[in-house]
């Protein structure tokens, strides 16, 4: 028999065919397998998103069932009688006597007044503890404001101490025995009583946006919180993404490519991964104890916040300078450009939303720090709103790990509240870098 008449149809041996009809049964074999492994490996990542998105679901209810009530604060109506007398004001009616007077006084003859069964000296001390010590501080003002209220009764709202305030807000079991609760009966009952008569009234809270940190939860904000976190970002601001861009500039356009800038690249990467709190280590032994910057200072935690944001920006604009096409160098060194003129009249201004981008990444990141801060004293507890660099001042990330630790409830509520006004930033600046990746990117 001839190789021709050898030969399958097609032109192919007989061993061949069989061979290639082997092969097409042994994937048509395993073809199944491989499909059902591939549509379990969507599954297994459609879950891993869906378990993600779950967690992140119960984090937010978590967070914001817990923290909205913050936003509101519980007030009482008091008749107030502006006696001259009681505020030791017959002689003199001077804003400076205005401003000594003894409006505590006054406060509790308006509580005597409204509850005249109450006489004992134990029950009047409970009584006085209705409303919170912010009330003479608002009759002060009040009185400030319109010294003609001397001798006058008015009816002014005041808030309530974060006791009775938790109660307006359903946080106290009112089933459980007296001995087990922070108010006793008879407190409750003065609660009711004021209630019924429509003299309770629950109002937006301005004060936990504009006011500092106090010990009284009902008094407290995240106002001086906001200005120091404001203040240290823009130190860290000011500092880091000028050297940041200076840096990545020189290694990736100017530097020759040698040991010492190997050397340089790899640090600066390991220094991205290095714990947040070996920075804040680090400010303490250089910035305070060597230059003797001050501690709880917006400059000194600005400082050790731009030593960890450093890598981070240097590593974003290095990767916004490489996105740059090399034509681009090429055309402008073509035309007669040097190579600074090249650098910064052609490849930087395209880099620019790259390196903007990193920057508001590495701020993001900064923003959310507490572990260095800590180290640099900036978990002292500040009453008062900064006003520069050098005054003494907390950040949010910090006043919430302050609250965090505080035994009364109403510190729970505000400490969520804060959280959420921090996740809020976080949600801007992150939104903030996409949009300018997303109208200043160029895609060559």
């Amino acid at each position: 028999m001839s190789s021709d008449a050898a030969r399958a149809p097609g032109g192919r041996s007989p061993a061949s065919d069989r061979a290639s009809r082997r092969t097409i049964d042994i994937v048509t074999a395993t073809l199944a397998r491989r499909h059902s492994a591939e549509r379990r490996f969507r599954l297994y990542g459609l879950g891993a998103i869906i378990l993600g998105l779950v967690f992140l679901a119960v984090l937010f209810v978590s967070v914001i069932g817990t923290g909205y009530r913050a936003f509101l604060r519980t007030e009482v109506a008091l008749d107030v009688l502006f006696d001259p007398a009681t505020l030791a004001l017959e002689e003199r009616r001077d804003p400076e006597a205005l401003a000594a007077a003894d409006y505590g006084a006054v406060v509790k003859q308006a509580l005597r007044d409204a509850f005249p069964e109450v006489r004992e000296r134990q029950a009047l001390r409970a009584l006085y503890g209705l409303v919170s010590s912010a009330a003479a501080l608002q009759l002060r003002d009040a009185a400030l404001k319109d010294p003609s209220v001397i001798g006058q009764t008015r009816t002014l709202w005041v808030p309530l101490d974060d006791e009775y305030d938790m109660l307006a807000k359903g946080y106290v079991d009112r089933e459980l025995p007296e001995g087990e609760r922070r108010l006793s009966d008879a407190q409750v009952g003065w609660f009711d009583h004021l209630q019924a008569r429509g003299r309770v009234a629950t109002r937006f809270n301005g004060q936990f946006f504009i006011g500092g940190d106090s010990r009284e939860p009902e008094l407290a904000g995240i106002g001086g919180a906001v200005v120091g976190s404001l203040y240290t970002l823009l130190v860290t601001l000011a500092l880091s993404f000028p050297l940041g861009v200076a840096a990545a500039i020189y290694l990736e356009e100017l530097a020759p490519k040698n040991r010492w800038t190997d050397l340089i690249e790899v640090n600066i990467n390991n220094l991205a991964a290095v714990p947040s709190i070996i920075f804040g280590l680090l400010g303490l032994a250089v910035f305070i104890d060597v230059f003797g910057v001050p501690r709880s200072a917006p400059l000194v935690g600005g400082l050790v916040l731009t030593l960890m944001t450093l890598p981070v920006i240097i590593i974003a604009s290095r990767a916004a300078l490489t996105a740059v096409p090399p034509s681009i160098r090429e055309a402008a060194l073509g035309v007669g450009a040097s190579k600074m003129q090249m650098v910064m009249h052609h490849v930087l201004p395209l880099a620019m939303p790259g390196m903007l981008t990193g920057a508001i990444i590495g701020m993001a990141r900064a923003l959310g720090e507490s572990a260095p801060l800590l180290m640099v004293g900036m978990v002292a507890f500040i009453v008062d709103i900064p006003r520069g660099v050098m005054d003494p001042a907390t950040v949010l990330p910090v006043q919430i790990y302050l609250w965090a630790d505080s035994p009364e409830r109403a510190f729970v509520e505000k400490m969520a509240a804060a959280i959420m006004v921090l996740l809020a930033f976080l949600i801007v600046m992150n939104a903030l870098a996409v949009i300018l990746r997303r109208r200043f990117e160029r895609r060559w």
